[in-house]
């Protein structure tokens, strides 16, 4: 009996006299409409597993096959109990003698061997609330490549129409593996590199032609032109899913234990704006009839084809099943914070309108840590209580002891972002140039170009002539302090991702970092972090960054955000 039968038992038995009997007509109701109509079900699941010779297929903990049932009917997608399509029993067997001498099964509910049943009492629309178990399948010491085997799964219930499900196992077929590819020495934004793409097939057949995915983010393309590629271009939306894809067809044949490589050059330029931007390359087996409908709905290349040719004696040490790299990494970009000053008699509230720009040339995609935010912080001046905050900002000790706020961006940050963050103070005593301190962090940001701008400050009644604001620049700012710098020239606003509190193209986030005196957290593609309150820089570039992204666990190598 299923946990569902369990739990509506259970209810059954609660509920008393009337309320069974109102569920059980309930149950009448629904059986003789099955009778009239049979309700169409359908087995869910992977159809096809293929077993690699050369690996653990997948976490040994995680079945291949999930088993589900498919009802028809709008899903249940409310608070409460789940309404059920069909009341009554039904049973699902699972036959994997098909699989003896190709591989080892291990299967859920009841098994006998290589079979299982599994029974159930009610079923729900949809797939989410219908599943069956998972389907483990492992190689034996009897496997051996080219074997192949099935799993036959049916059901049976009264009033029910079951569409069966086969799972078709392969043992040591077509594995293609792709060329390792190392960082290009030097590239700037830009430029245009010419990655050494290339194939294996280290499983135990041929593979029937082959399919080539390039992918790049944001601020990489594909110049080149040719008929057997497609591509797609997303350029709208949110700025972590903006990129570019092409796909190519290879219908020759790649043949077992050898390489090809591309018969010409493939192009991966970079954009002006682009920092550790990733790029991607994906060998797999063609499908039968994919060709005719891989390019559907893309932009077909106009060019000669692209061809594969079949390489020397290959090691299969340079072969990969994830080939990415996070290029350029030697842009750079300008943080800059703008400072305000504002004058008013005790009791008065005024608005100090803080500023953040990114003034390029680089933007800052932060892709490897799904848009992480960072932040700076913000002290009032002396004299003066926040009466009014950004949203994007919450209070804060700074220094461990100072009363503060910190104001979280959001990241992606596009190249040319401009935001404000408007503050309202209370004039609580008149306090003659008294000054509050907006800063990012002390660290060292090897790709923030100008570090001098990532201070500034609130400046309330400021001595000398109207203008004489005292916001800070390239001279240090109003403060005979040579130690603090001030924010720059700019006036903070302009077009860019969000104002203040909002960062539409942005995945949002609270501040970066709960420590209690604040700090800048920026993670992620750009390798920074923060550790006890100071800032440390942990840029892993090179072999280092090839080496993360194999081990980025839950990728499939075929998608890179």
């Amino acid at each position: 009996m299923t946990q569902q039968a369990r739990r509506l038992r259970a209810r059954l038995a609660a509920l008393g006299a009337v309320g069974a009997t109102a569920l059980a007509a309930a149950g009448v109701q629904g059986a003789a409409h099955a009778a009239d109509a049979p309700l169409p079900v359908v087995i869910t699941g992977e159809d096809r597993v293929d077993l690699s010779l050369h690996s653990d297929n997948g976490d040994p903990t995680e079945p291949q096959v999930d088993l589900r049932l498919d009802v028809p009917g709008e899903e249940f997608e409310g608070d409460g109990e789940v309404p059920a399509v069909y009341r009554g029993e039904y049973t699902i067997r699972i036959d994997a003698r098909g699989l003896k001498g190709v591989a080892k099964a291990d299967l859920p509910c009841d098994a006998d061997g290589l079979v299982a049943v599994c029974s159930g009492y009610d079923l729900y629309a949809g797939t989410t609330y219908n599943r069956l178990g998972g389907i483990r399948l492992d190689l034996t010491d009897d496997s051996e490549a080219g074997d192949t085997g099935s799993i036959v799964v049916t059901g049976e219930g009264e009033g029910l129409e079951f569409t069966p499900l086969t799972v078709d196992v392969r043992v040591g077929g077509p594995e293609l593996l792709n060329r390792a590819l190392s960082l290009p020495k030097d590239l700037k934004a830009g430029e245009t590199f010419e990655p050494p793409l290339g194939v294996m097939n280290v499983g135990g057949v041929p593979s029937e032609g082959a399919v080539l995915r390039l992918y790049g983010s944001r601020g990489l393309s594909f110049p080149d032109d040719f008929g057997n590629c497609s591509s797609t271009v997303v350029d709208t939306g949110p700025l972590l899913r903006q990129h570019t894809e092409v796909l190519c067809a290879f219908p020759d044949t790649l043949e077992a234990g050898a390489a090809y490589t591309l018969a010409g050059p493939v192009r991966v330029k970079t954009a002006d704006f682009a920092l550790h931007d990733i790029f991607s390359s994906s060998f797999r087996p063609l499908e039968p009839g994919e060709e005719k409908t891989l390019h559907e709905g893309r932009r077909q290349g106009s060019g000669p084809d692209l061809t594969l040719e079949r390489a020397g004696d290959a090691d299969p040490a340079q072969y990969t099943r994830y080939a990415e790299l996070d290029l350029p990494t030697t842009n750079t970009y300008d943080l800059e914070l703008t400072g305000a000053s504002a004058s008013g008699a005790a009791g008065d509230t005024v608005t100090a309108e803080i500023g953040f720009a990114n003034n390029g040339p680089a933007w800052i995609s932060a892709l490897r840590s799904g848009g992480e935010p960072f932040s700076f912080t913000v002290v009032a001046p002396e004299g003066s209580t926040v009466t009014s905050a950004p949203e994007k900002c919450r209070t804060i000790t700074v220094d461990g002891s100072v009363p503060g706020y910190r104001c979280s961006v959001a990241t992606p940050l596009l190249e040319d972002a401009r935001l404000t963050f408007p503050f309202e103070l209370r004039v609580d005593e008149v306090v003659e140039g008294a000054r509050g301190r907006v800063a990012m962090p002390e660290w060292d940001n090897p790709f923030d170009s100008d570090p001098s701008n990532d201070v500034a400050w609130i400046v309330l009644n400021a001595p000398g002539e109207p203008g004489d604001d005292g916001t800070g620049g390239s001279d240090g700012g109003p403060s005979d302090d040579p130690s603090a710098p001030g924010a720059g020239d700019g006036d903070g606003d302009g077009s860019g991702d969000g104002t203040g509190t909002d960062d539409a193209d942005s995945a949002s986030g609270g501040g970066a970092g709960d420590d209690a005196d604040g700090g800048l957290a920026l993670t992620g593609a750009q390798g920074v972090g923060l550790l006890g309150g100071a800032a440390v820089l942990a840029l892993g570039l090179g072999a280092a960054v090839v080496v993360y992204q194999r081990r980025r666990a839950g990728r499939d190598g075929e998608a890179a955000v």
